[in-house]
């Protein structure tokens, strides 16, 4: 890059040394000359105004007294220099300026030279390799190339996928001594597909593959392939192999290869022509006539389900490596990675760090590693502590809070009942996770939170577990009903969430004993149409409405069970709801503590009898109970 931009300013500046040279010569010679005629030459010089003349043939040069220069024109006149003699004028004779014949070229021929020169300059420039937006570019890769130099990162930097490791350990040894599976007949596999959710390190596994195997690496994007101009992703594709097999041994890492991977012939019309050909040209330089020995193809896509079928044939992708989020060890190795470079507080956890934050992705754990390290900044803390990882964790998971929002104290009343009405409901639901933290700050869009974590990684779920669920979701709605006889929007995303599960527990889990265990609405996405007229509705009717009312069942049936539960423990939901408006953040120990008191009748009575309101709402509230309850039951 350093070169190229070095070479364009030495020509720009060889260019502008030519054009001030060729300006000199031409106007080099011109000064403040005044251009006279002939008969004003004649008159100047019998009134005695002219010093000099230089007579060059037919050219008159000259000079007035005042030092003014003059030029023009004489004809044969013989009594010209009798003329000035006369009057005393200096006269000095010269032959004809002639230049050399190459600066007579040179000035003839020059700017066409110039135009010539700057257009193949211009063309060069259009037609070089590399890309970078150049208009004669298009069909050149705009593969990224990292050489076995500026290769940094190992197996070392890539943590919680260990099998992933595993699998790719074979490839790095093929690279390294591939005479060791030749030998036996062995073939390495030509591409391999890593497969698994954003954030996972599909990236950072590929590039780690390559500073493990010492070998160049060309990095780009599926959607680097296709432009606007028919025919220019299939000629990347044959430029990005033809720099591979010159560099090979050498990995290419495609990402996101779904971009020009997907099923042809899909979507309206018949499919994209354009993206059709870039991916007839990949399957063809992956496994056609011509071999690519030395050069494997690592390709990484969170959508494997829309790949064409013969990209993922043995021959072409002949393995897929699964990279999926890590579990609880792998989550805590990954946290040691990214907390080597920062110092923590001797009181730091990162086990118990790794415990409490299931489903996190690598990337997810690094972003809260660096929230924390930018809390701890703002704090003007010299080491990162528990409290600093807690805040982030709870920033990354619930959002930030809102302490600037004005709440009224109806609202904020109304929101304790409502959080402390999932919580009591999560702590007393068998099966269902332990509750982490409550609070009654808005965060994000919400005005409360309640947070449950897993106490071990979930990789399948009961009927039961559902079922407990949906009694939590609607946890918050029942102890709004149960305190003031009315709803609020606040359980709108409750709501929401719990269609969702029990919608899938019908027709997609086959929990349901009236539907049987089938699935119902096959997935049968298109590629240009998007999800949502993706799903092909292969029921009748009557199964529509089957399936409605069995939806309807679970939730109502979650709704009834959470009511039960609160109305057999209100001096516990008006207790918790008095830690709540005190604190406005408990977390699951201390619920834990108050239940424990009440059961032991150690407790205040006082706290467990109703919070007491204004007589305003309390009007408001008898005024909508009746209406509201029939509501509730035609829901």
């Amino acid at each position: 890059m350093n070169n190229n931009l070095y070479k364009n300013m030495a020509l720009w500046l060889v260019i502008a040394f030519i054009m001030v040279f060729l300006f000199n010569i031409i106007s080099g010679t011109q000064g403040v000359i005044k251009n006279i005629s002939y008969s004003e030459f004649l008159q100047s010089v019998q009134k005695g105004e002219v010093e000099s003349v230089i007579i060059k043939q037919e050219k008159l040069n000259g000079q007035y007294m005042d030092g003014t220069q003059f030029e023009s024109y004489a004809p044969n006149d013989p009594e010209l220099v009798k003329m000035l003699v006369e009057n005393k004028v200096k006269i000095t004779a010269r032959p004809p300026d002639k230049s050399p014949w190459y600066m007579q070229v040179l000035i003839s021929w020059l700017p066409m030279i110039l135009l010539i020169g700057v257009w193949i300059f211009f063309m060069r420039q259009m037609q070089g390799g590399g890309g970078g937006g150049k208009a004669f570019s298009f069909g050149k890769s705009k593969a990224k190339l990292l050489t076995q130099d500026q290769q940094k990162v190992t197996f070392k930097d890539v943590a919680g996928i260990e099998e992933a490791k595993e699998e790719l350990e074979e490839i790095i040894e093929f690279l390294k001594d591939p005479h060791k599976f030749q030998k036996l007949g062995g073939k390495i596999p030509k591409g391999v597909l890593l497969v698994g959710p954003p954030g996972t390190g599909k990236t950072l596994l590929a590039k780690a593959v390559a500073g493990e195997a010492g070998v160049n690496f060309f990095s780009i994007s599926g959607s680097d392939f296709v432009e606007m101009f028919v025919g220019v992703g299939a000629s990347r594709v044959r430029d990005l192999f033809d720099q591979g097999k010159k560099h090979a041994p050498c990995i290419i890492f495609v990402d996101e290869i779904d971009a020009v991977g997907r099923h042809r012939g899909a979507g309206l019309g018949g499919g994209h022509d354009e993206r059709e050909q870039t991916l007839n040209q990949l399957l063809v330089e992956m496994d056609g006539f011509e071999s690519n020995e030395g050069v494997i193809l690592i390709a990484a896509t969170n959508r494997p389900d829309v790949l064409d079928p013969a990209l993922l044939r043995p021959g072409r992708f002949d393995r897929q490596v699964v990279v999926p989020r890590p579990d609880m060890n792998g989550r805590f190795e990954i946290l040691k990675v990214h907390t080597s470079k920062i110092p923590l507080d001797p009181d730091v956890e990162l086990e118990t760090v790794a415990k409490g934050t299931p489903g996190f992705a690598g990337a997810e754990l690094a972003n809260l590693v660096n929230e924390a390290a930018l809390l701890a900044a703002r704090r003007n803390k010299d080491k990162v502590d528990m409290k600093d990882i807690e805040d982030s964790k709870d920033k990354v998971t619930m959002g930030k809070e809102r302490r600037s929002m004005v709440i009224k104290d109806s609202e904020k009343e109304n929101t304790a009942y409502h959080e402390a009405g999932h919580a009591i409901v999560a702590k007393l639901v068998p099966g269902a996770d332990p509750v982490h933290k409550v609070s009654i700050i808005p965060r994000g869009m919400a005005l409360g939170v309640t947070q449950q974590l897993p106490e071990d990684d979930r990789h399948m779920y009961t009927k039961e577990f559902m079922e407990g669920m949906l009694a939590v979701l609607m946890a918050g709605r029942c102890a709004e009903e149960v305190i003031y006889g009315r709803l609020s929007t606040g359980a709108g995303n409750d709501i929401e969430r719990a269609t969702d599960i029990a919608r899938k527990m019908v027709c997609a889990w086959g929990m349901s004993e009236k539907m049987g265990p089938l699935a119902f609405g096959r997935k049968d996405e298109q590629v240009f149409l998007g999800r949502d007229f993706g799903h092909t509705k292969d029921y009748s009717e009557s199964t529509a409405v089957m399936i409605d009312e069995e939806v309807k069942r679970f939730v109502l049936t979650g709704y009834n069970n959470a009511k039960d539960i609160l109305k057999n423990n209100m001096g516990l939901l008006h207790a918790v709801t008095r830690l709540l408006l005190e604190k406005e953040t408990i977390d699951g120990h201390e619920i834990d503590a108050l239940l424990a008191k009440i059961e032991s009748g150690e407790i205040d009575a006082s706290l467990l009898q109703p919070i007491e309101r204004k007589s305003e709402a309390k009007a408001e509230s008898a005024e909508v109970k009746e209406g509201e309850e029939a509501q509730v039951e035609t829901v």
